[in-house]
């Protein structure tokens, strides 16, 4: 087929493309359809990193690594495209186990931050629990306590048992490094023990709960946990106590803090997010 580069050269451009009433511009374009080839191995490498995470963060986590394609940073909507003929698609959430036994007589505490709008590092902590499955050998649980303003984790702790001193050794370790003005929780027996009050209120901390039946009351803990399980322990496998312990510990200080990146945080991590609030602040 002739096409317009195959006409006679000694022909003016300007004759041809008006005697064909089409733009000058289009004699001069040439196709560059470009090789996506390698932007789909970076989505396949980062979405393999953290598989939980959907077009959106992936794209920024590829942004953050300096991914470009055709010179330019990767935006999510060809991230989003590539994915899904990629079949790259976030996998379904967990079923969670029950850990909260809110039948219980001790003192029930009003919900303080329901319309609260938390502004500052340790103004509100939030802690919640979660089951983990060790293979054959039956559960052991996670208590954890998390900054809500800066989604830093401020302590946890790891038991055989679901009881009292689970969430106490979490918060006495959360105490060793800061202590905030609001801490709260579900109206689970581990968090309105007298032992537990009584430590936080020793410290000036005002104790704040979900009402019972009411889960997104406690929502950032609840998001918390969900990440926990469907992005560490949903594809781990641990020997035994101590593997979940080391596993457990190395995902909650290191990844999660140092390079899970949070769309709330403006796709930076929890330690990067603080520590740009404290540069500022002093």
């Amino acid at each position: 087929m002739t096409t317009l580069h195959d006409a006679n050269p000694a022909w003016p451009v300007t004759a041809l493309c008006d005697a064909l009433s089409i733009a000058r511009s289009s004699f001069y374009y040439r196709s560059h359809a470009r090789d996506e080839e390698p932007l789909k191995e970076s989505i396949q490498s980062t979405a393999g990193a953290w598989p939980r995470y959907g077009s959106q963060r992936v794209a920024a986590q590829m942004k953050r690594e300096g991914v470009t394609f055709a010179d330019r940073p990767v935006g999510e909507r060809r991230v989003r495209r590539l994915m899904r003929e990629m079949g790259l698609a976030a996998k379904p959430h967990p079923k969670k186990k029950r850990t909260t036994n809110s039948e219980h007589a001790f003192p029930r505490f009003e919900n303080l931050v329901k319309d609260l709008i938390v502004t500052f590092p340790d103004q509100v902590w939030v802690s919640d629990i979660t089951y983990i499955a060790l293979g054959k050998s039956g559960f052991v649980y996670l208590a954890v306590l998390m900054d809500v303003f800066t989604r830093s984790i401020r302590g946890w702790f790891l038991s055989r048992r679901l009881d009292g001193d689970l969430t106490l050794m979490a918060l006495k370790r959360a105490l060793e490094v800061g202590t905030p003005q609001i801490h709260h929780s579900d109206q689970g027996g581990q968090y309105a023990a007298t032992e537990y009050v009584a430590l936080l209120q020793s410290r000036g901390v005002a104790v704040s709960m979900a009402a019972v039946g009411c889960p997104e009351e406690n929502g950032y803990a609840e998001r918390l946990m969900r990440t926990v399980k469907e992005e560490h322990v949903s594809l781990s496998e641990y020997r035994d106590f101590e593997d979940a312990l080391a596993q457990i510990g190395q995902f909650l200080s290191d990844v999660y803090q140092h390079k899970r990146i949070h769309s709330s945080l403006g796709y930076l991590t929890p330690a990067e997010f603080e520590a740009n609030y404290q540069a500022t602040t002093e």
